[in-house]
């Protein structure tokens, strides 16, 4: 199962598999203006992958059989600042502070 992978100028870390290269057809039109111009980054066989780096193998290839695309969004930052506070409270409440 080949596929393009192609990178969002306007949203960082935000890739786009389709079925065919150039061939955005299946992806919605309101998608495609969030997205803006997509940058070829290459062309994969998904067939001879076990795993990707960032996405799951398996949905991806669902999502590309079912729906023609799969976006693959940056993984979710982290708030240091919450972390920090929810182990100070947890310690304060062991007494340990």
């Amino acid at each position: 199962m080949l596929c393009a992978i192609y990178k969002s100028p306007k949203k960082a870390q935000t890739y786009l598999f389709v079925n065919k290269r150039d061939d955005f057809s299946s992806v919605p039109e309101a998608l495609m203006k969030t997205f803006g111009t997509p940058n070829l980054v290459t062309l994969i066989n998904l067939a001879t992958k076990e795993k990707l780096a960032m996405a799951d193998l398996e949905k991806v290839k669902k999502n590309l059989e079912e729906q023609g695309f799969y976006l693959q969004l940056p993984p979710p930052q982290e708030d240091l600042l919450k972390e920090h506070k929810a182990f100070m409270l947890s310690q304060k409440e062991e007494g340990e502070l």
